[in-house]
């Protein structure tokens, strides 16, 4: 697999689709496109989702807050995907419950009720229980919470892994025969009436990979993202019958400063409004597997998640950001907010002391003059533009509605390439998805993976189970591309820290764009999150040594 642009390679430089953008949007055009046979390249400045696609509150929900502001339609197309997705890649998204202590100071019970069965009707529903009120006196859901909170509602989303589902859309779009370049910055997009000259250059090696979380061990930083420019490397020019435009926070400065119209004309027509969403992860703060959502007296709500086994994800706040949306992190008073609007609820307080790490990611969403950064919509919007060689740029979105905004993408492209072909991803799996070869017929999607782990123990006794279940839940049925002969822990490698083996290393080298230890500790895993100063560093070194030596 080349992760990078190679000036020398014999790759076609002709192309139907040009994808700039390496985040949910991009990976899921290109997969989408791809897989109606379109001939599609995808050009990632930095790692596949290093930026707000890995910075989400990693949920797959309809919104229940977005009711209130009258958000019908958007609830209503992401209520419909929730099971859509679950049912694409149950390895990597499953069903959560979520619990909701009434505070009657916030919204009143009614109220609640009404938006409850709003959001149990609004879409039909497999797989996922109704709400249903739970008198938190006498349940374990509330034993984690202050006295006062004596009754309470349960309701049904999801949770995903969001930087490898930006990682299977992208494998996905690879096996369907699109070209995947990370640390490929598009610096130029010249257009003419037949199609458009891109110039691509590769990243600098020193610049590779962001830490997800501050304080985590990087390789450096880069001065912009989305696959937009600043790179000094090789460079090749490209051509492409159409442009898509998914570079996220970047999108309008893309058009405005990389993308070249054939006359004079404006191609940026939208204005982005950057708001900062941060979270916090501390120690587990309940035992339970539910999570919970708490209403804030300032009419938002903040979430407590059950996350990596040890501990809780807390968040996020909605700040407006002025500046580069690449250095984003979290302020000292959104840390704050969190952990004070988290200990109105629980009996043992979080501080400041309880967090582990932290994470930001910049959510580009359309500005439309909202004076609060709540109430701006969270819906996306397709906007083509016809006056030359087809460009489409993506405005907003959010990751549950990843796969429609794909599908109307591929539409509206289709269009504009002269042939509309057939969708395809509805019932489509994921890469690692279907698991029927492990456990025959699928019948629910977290049942589903619990029987696929103990196929996963059957076949491969000798696999520590704690590194079973990870690798289950990280590649699914793929596991077998990863373990490939092995048929004992000594034929995995050295273990480079504990419970990552060189076979592992080499595998994500090898087949997901895997270049530095972040992309490793961050972004196909976590594992960062677990480790120490000392075994995150031992991961770099064999990094370090080890590039380019995947074969």
């Amino acid at each position: 697999m080349s992760a990078q642009l190679d000036p020398q390679s014999n790759a076609p430089d002709a192309y139907d689709l040009l994808v700039v953008g390496g985040g949910i949007n991009g990976a899921g055009i290109a997969r989408d496109m791809a897989g109606r046979g379109w001939k599609v390249l995808l050009v990632e400045r930095d790692d596949l989702a290093s930026h707000t696609s890995s910075s989400s509150t990693k949920l797959i929900h309809g919104g229940l807050r977005y009711l209130e502001y009258y958000e019908f339609s958007l609830v209503r197309k992401a209520l419909q995907e929730r099971e859509v997705l679950l049912k694409s890649a149950p390895h990597i998204m499953w069903p959560l419950r979520f619990v909701m202590p009434h505070d009657a100071a916030m919204r009143p019970a009614w109220m609640i009720r009404i938006g409850l069965f709003m959001y149990d009707h609004l879409a039909r529903r497999e797989v996922l229980p109704g709400s249903n009120g739970v008198d938190l006196r006498s349940s374990p859901l509330g034993a984690p919470l202050k006295s006062q909170y004596t009754r309470g509602f349960v309701y049904s989303d999801g949770w995903v892994d969001d930087a490898r589902l930006v990682l299977l859309n992208a494998l996905d779009a690879q096996r369907h025969g699109a070209t995947i370049l990370t640390r490929t910055a598009c610096v130029e997009a010249q257009r003419d009436a037949e199609g458009w000259t891109a110039t691509l250059q590769n990243a600098h090696q020193e610049t590779l990979g962001r830490p997800e979380f501050p304080g985590s061990p990087s390789e450096g930083r880069t001065p912009q993202g989305g696959g937009l420019g600043g790179a000094q490397g090789n460079k090749r020019t490209i051509r492409a019958r159409a442009l898509v435009n998914a570079a996220g926070p970047w999108a309008e400065s893309f058009l405005r400063g990389v993308a070249r119209p054939a006359r004079g004309e404006t191609l940026a027509t939208k204005s982005l409004r950057l708001v900062k969403g941060s979270h916090i992860i501390v120690k587990r703060a309940f035992e339970h597997d539910h999570a919970y959502i708490f209403q804030n007296p300032d009419k938002r709500i903040i979430f407590a998640i059950p996350y990596e086994r040890d501990f809780t994800l807390i968040g996020t706040t909605d700040v407006e950001l002025q500046g580069d949306p690449g250095v984003a992190r979290i302020a000292s008073d959104e840390q704050a907010y969190l952990c004070e609007q988290a200990s109105r609820y629980f009996k043992k307080a979080i501080s400041n002391d309880d967090v582990a790490w932290s994470y930001a990611g910049v959510r580009p969403l359309l500005d439309d003059a909202s004076g609060d950064p709540s109430a701006v919509t969270r819906d996306y919007l397709l906007e083509p533009n016809k006056d030359g060689a087809p460009l489409l740029s993506v405005w907003g979105g959010k990751i549950t509605t990843f796969r429609k905004l794909a599908e109307d993408a591929a539409d509206l492209l289709g269009d504009m390439l002269g042939q509309r072909r057939a969708a395809w991803t509805q019932a489509a799996f994921l890469p690692g998805g279907d698991l029927s070869g492990w456990i025959g017929a699928a019948q629910r999607p977290d049942t589903d993976f619990e029987r696929f782990v103990a196929a996963v123990g059957a076949r491969h006794p000798w696999l520590p189970s704690d590194v079973a279940r990870r690798w289950a839940r990280a590649y699914g049925s793929r596991i077998d591309h990863l373990i490939g002969a092995a048929a004992s822990r000594g034929e995995l490698g050295a273990e480079v820290a504990p419970g990552l083996y060189e076979i592992e290393l080499r595998y994500l080298q090898r087949e997901e764009w895997v270049l530095s230890a972040d992309d490793v500790l961050w972004r196909r895993s976590k594992l960062g999150l677990h480790y120490t100063e000392a075994q995150r560093e031992a991961v770099k070194q064999w990094m370090t040594t080890n590039q380019g030596a995947a074969a």
